[in-house]
């Protein structure tokens, strides 16, 4: 077979291009990579942003989307008159519980240890200022004090769009130095006082793969959430609240605490970006939604990060999913009224709360 010139070098261009390194970075027709890099997640945050969607003082971003119409679809969707907490009790110390003492500081030139850090650290401090045992008289008041350092891995928790700060700003554009030691005078709960009340959608990926509990560090991407819409029939909407469950505290009962800061299940980044397509207005986990490992190198929760800086979105950790999870399954229904009441603190970058499922 004879071929021309322009022939040879189309067949030689076509062979070079087929032992070419493959490109690591997302490609730019493809909408819900597995292979995101850092470079992506920062094209995202502006992609993604709702900066300025609901004008540029707005400090209620996506919560914007659960109006008048969006509570009255929820509230009719209150059938059996159920409800049924989402909250963990507040990790405070036992009964008769004394705090061992500090261990002694390190000898001179040995390897530094964990310290104070293999003591257990409770998120809750409840104290009694008057209690039964200590009155004056027959009569009067039983008195407390409840504190909380409620940010981390064990309080279910609300985070306001203050608490993730992105290259010197907080969502909406407002400059970090909004957040003084007072507080966040920009982007605090207070939008939110009045409380949330939308339809909650309950992916139970375990009951959905007939697991007890998703691995360790197990990823959901946008197509598993695509096959869980078309398989339950649940088409997740605007304005919805958004819950994984991954069956967290099974797994904690089964084998021990998972540490959420090196090991968690949860959703890989073009999962957030799908999330972001349906316009919902709140996501929330039994873990911090971000798988970790984030797979995205130089982002730790892309998550996290795009959520509450770019889309606008509160976030709802550490959550109790497994009652409202057996309700669900024992219904046969995901979806149900969601109510949320973050506490009115002023300047707060989230809240303690206890959210509720009612059926």
């Amino acid at each position: 077979m004879h071929l021309s010139t322009r022939d040879r070098l189309r067949l030689i261009a076509a062979a070079a291009a087929s032992l070419a390194v493959p490109n690591t970075h997302a490609a730019p027709t493809e909408k819900y990579p597995r292979n995101l890099t850092k470079e992506d997640i920062d094209r995202w945050m502006t992609e993604l942003s709702n900066w300025g969607r609901w004008g540029k003082d707005d400090q209620a971003g996506t919560v914007n989307l659960i109006t008048n119409a969006k509570r009255k679809q929820a509230a009719a969707l209150v059938k059996e008159g159920i409800s049924v907490s989402m909250s963990l009790d507040a990790d405070i110390a036992p009964k008769g519980y004394v705090a061992p003492p500090p261990p002694p500081p390190p000898e001179p030139g040995a390897a530094p240890g964990r310290g104070r850090g293999q003591m257990p650290r409770y998120t809750w401090e409840h104290v009694m200022r008057s209690t039964g045992q200590n009155m004056r008289a027959p009569s009067g008041y039983a008195v407390d004090t409840i504190m909380v350092n409620f940010h981390g891995n064990n309080t279910t928790h609300f985070d306001a769009l203050s608490h993730f700060i992105f290259n010197g700003k907080i969502f909406n554009g407002f400059p970090a130095s909004e957040i003084t030691t007072w507080g966040a005078e920009k982007d605090d709960v207070m939008p939110f006082k009045d409380g949330l009340v939308t339809r909650g959608v309950l992916i139970d990926w375990p009951r959905f793969k007939n697991v007890p509990y998703m691995g360790d560090d197990e990823a959901i991407y946008a197509e598993d959430l695509a096959d869980w819409e078309q398989k339950t029939k649940v088409k997740i909407e605007s304005g919805d609240c958004v819950l994984l469950r991954t069956g967290r505290w099974q797994r904690v009962k089964d084998k021990g605490p998972l540490d959420l800061n090196r090991l968690a299940p949860g959703l890989y980044a073009s999962a957030g970006r799908w999330l972001k397509d349906r316009d919902i207005a709140l996501l929330g986990s039994d873990v911090v939604q971000d798988v970790r490992p984030s797979r995205v190198e130089g982002v730790n929760q892309p998550i996290h990060q795009m959520f509450l800086n770019a889309v606008g979105t509160p976030l709802f950790d550490n959550c109790d999913l497994d009652a409202a999870a057996e309700q669900a399954a024992k219904l046969k229904r995901s979806t149900f009224c969601m109510m949320v009441a973050p506490l009115r603190v002023p300047g707060a970058t989230g809240s303690p709360f206890n959210p509720l499922a009612l059926f």
